[in-house]
């Protein structure tokens, strides 16, 4: 269960396609643990701005914002400006939750005998791999930056981390899933 999620895209006289005739505020937004995209009901007269972090968990005496969670929406049905924000918000949340993603370089494990969780980020192949997996044996990594000076091909971690999730959640028909909750 999502308790934070990012918004996305807002729009303050609901959505242009909808034909009803009093059109009720929406806003598209990315939940911060489980990947999950939402159409959220906002309360009146709260202006919301792309990329503000907002509660949606269960206690409603603790939503300021947001009236309440209308649907779980499919990457399709986000408006077009919500799917360009979403790769700039998901950075931001990866940066935020920057231990829980290089946990993940610290612990991910083999999928099949041949195929390893870490080939499934984008770009990272074999030989990345190994370095990643000798290199936490000797010590746990400890950051993002850590990361990048250890492992030499590896760049921006981050970046493949945000490139797997936009994929996951893009793609559902992806086999494997790391970081979007099905």
């Amino acid at each position: 269960m999502e308790e934070y999620a990012y918004i996305l895209d807002y729009l303050p006289h609901g959505h242009p396609e909808s034909r009803k005739f009093k059109k009720e505020a929406i806003a598209y937004a990315v939940g911060e643990t489980e990947f999950k995209l939402f159409e959220l009901i906002p309360k009146p007269e709260v202006g919301l701005i792309v990329g503000d972090r907002v509660y949606i968990g269960k206690n409603v005496g603790e939503r300021e914002h947001i009236q309440h969670v209308k649907k779980r929406v499919r990457y399709d049905e986000l408006t077009s400006a919500a799917q360009s924000e979403l790769p700039y918000v998901l950075e931001e949340i990866v940066r935020n939750k920057e231990e829980r993603f290089v946990e993940f370089f610290n612990t991910a494990m083999p999928v099949t005998t041949k195929f390893h969780m870490l080939e499934l980020l984008p770009g990272l192949g074999k030989k990345t791999m190994w370095t990643i997996i000798e290199e936490r044996k000797r010590e746990p990594f400890k950051s993002f930056e850590d990361i990048k000076a250890r492992v030499p091909a590896l760049h921006h971690p981050e970046k493949l981390i945000v490139e797997r999730i936009l994929k996951e959640l893009s793609e559902p028909e992806q086999k494997y899933h790391l970081f979007v909750a099905k």
